[in-house]
Order: structure tokens, then sequence, then C-alpha cells
């Protein structure tokens, strides 16, 4: 049975239920993971007071975040391909602000464990919890910049009457003027930029920090594990801006197989990406694990965890 026509090949119902069950199955199972990981950060308070953790749960925030926004406006697409602009506004917006928020999140976890490796002596002064929930004030509302942006030069260009039609909801389709472009590309390019740099920066000055003095290599070693892996998560969001151009070159060469295409890349750059933070910070963070084994067993675990550390 032929339900929907895109980009010259009809989709049929096998095929739109079995996208949409992918996203759904991908979403629920990595959101009940992170639920795992935030539940145990709430149930112990000893993650409360490390600025470091604090960080992973922010992460872990915005990952839900994204990827709720990700995969209802992914199944909006088939239940209700025209949807309301202003409605769509605010699913563009907030998926938008927790995008951006991701490099920037990572930036702060990279400079936390530098001034960590390299001015043990200062650590505890500069990252106190309370700098770092100013620091993710400051996250929200850099990464908001690009919405807000793109909000105000949609009010200046477009009638209000714009938003009370309907269309598909996906931003280049809602924030299509070449100043919504041009906006968005020296918004996405300039903080990526400045991450990439910025990672660098922390990678090297721990690993010559780290071969200059002798005194606690272990931590050294594993800051700069960290390092790198917050490099392999910003690499996936850096490939993601190039989704459109991959969509791009790929469907012009494979014209009949666009719709295929389209929801490989959307998996590939939108889904998977958000396994990569639990993977990190709930099985690799040693003690992490054991707290969330404990909260998971109720609380048995809880005497032999403490008698551990």
């Amino acid at each position: 049975m032929n339900i929907s026509e895109f980009n010259g090949r009809q989709e049929f119902l096998g095929e739109i239920i079995f996208k949409n069950l992918i996203v759904f199955v991908f979403a629920f199972i990595i959101n009940f993971i992170n639920s795992l990981l935030l539940y145990t950060f709430f149930k112990n308070p000893v993650f409360a007071q490390e600025p470091r953790y604090i960080l992973y749960m922010h992460l872990i925030i915005n990952d839900i975040i994204t990827l709720s926004v990700t995969a209802i406006l992914f199944v909006f697409t088939y239940l209700i391909p025209n949807l309301n602009v202003a409605i769509c506004c605010i699913f563009i917006l907030t998926g938008s602000n927790v995008y951006e928020n991701t490099p920037l999140n990572l930036a702060g976890m990279a400079i936390e464990r530098f001034v960590a490796v390299c001015y043990p002596l200062h650590h505890a002064r500069i990252c106190t919890v309370p700098n770092t929930k100013i620091l993710i004030g400051i996250i929200w509302l850099v990464g908001a910049l690009p919405g807000i942006v793109d909000m105000f030069v949609a009010l200046a260009l477009s009638p209000l009457s714009f938003f009370t039609t309907s269309r598909m909801c996906y931003q280049q389709n809602v924030f299509n003027s070449e100043y919504h472009i041009i906006s968005h590309a020296v918004f996405n390019i300039g903080y990526m930029c400045s991450v990439w740099v910025l990672l660098f920066y922390t990678y090297f000055k721990v690993l010559f920090s780290a071969n200059a003095a002798a005194s606690e290599p272990a931590q050294a070693q594993k800051a700069r594990r960290t390092i790198l892996l917050h490099g392999v998560q910003l690499l996936l969001c850096t490939l993601s801006l190039f989704t459109t151009v991959l969509d791009g070159a790929l469907g012009d060469l494979f014209p009949y197989y666009k719709s295929v295409i389209y929801f490989c890349t959307f998996i590939l750059t939108s889904i998977l990406p958000r396994l990569l933070s639990p993977l990190i910070y709930g099985m690799r963070d040693q003690k992490f694990k054991k707290y969330m084994k404990s909260s998971l067993m109720c609380g048995h675990g809880k005497r032999a965890i403490d008698l551990s550390d």
C-alpha cells in the first residue's frame, strides 16, 4: 500500500512503520539508559559536589532533550506532515538550543580536566559547584543565541500571518531566508572551531604537563583519554553540520533511494551519537558505575561501595 511520496518515490506502509519503529526503539533505549544515569546522580548526593559530574549530567540532560525533540519531529513528518509554524518554531528553537549546548558543554568539561591536571592547587577554588552552575547558565545563554537570531530575522522578514500557516517542520523549511542560512553557518562554524581549538589546547597542555611533572601520571593519562573522547563526540557534532551536503551529494547520485539515504544519515548523525555519552560516563567511569549498580540494587550494595571508597 502506498502511503506518501518522498522526492519522487512513494514510501510503503511497511517502510514507514519500520523507520518510525527504529527511531522509537533507539530513542527509548538511549533515553532509558540516560534516565538511569540521572537517577544515579540524584540518588547519590556525593556526585552533586563534584563539578565534572554536574557537567556530565548536564550533557546527559541535553542528550535526552535533543533525542526526544528529534524523534518527535521525525514521527510528526508522517503523522502531521503540515504542522503549525508557531508550534514548529518551539520545537526547532528548543532543539537548536540543546544542539548548540553540546559542544559548549564539552568545552567546559575539557577545561575542568585541564585545571584539575595542570593547576591542581587551584582546582578546588576555580571548579566549584556555584561556578559550575554559572557556567551551565552561560552555556544555555550562548547556545540560545542562534535561535534568538533566527526568530528575530523571521519576525523582521515574514508577516505575522506566516506563523499561523502550516508546513513540514524542519529548520530549513521554516527559517529559510538567506540571512538565516548565513547566520546559521556563522554560529555553527564559530562554535565548532572555537571548541576544537580549546580541545586541542587543553589536550596538549595536559600532555606536556604530565611529561614535565611525574606527579599523578594516572590522573593525567585519564584526563587525556577523557579529552580525546570529547573530541570524538565533537567530531560527531561537526559531521552533523555536513548532513545536508552529504544528503544532497548522495541523493543526486542515487535519486531513487533518497528517502533511504536521508533516513540512514539521520540515524548516524542525530540518533546514534546520543549513545556515546552514556557509554563514556556510565560504563567507563568506575565510581559512577559502582553507584549505579548500587542504585539499581535498591541500595543493597551501598555498604560494600562505601567500604571500597
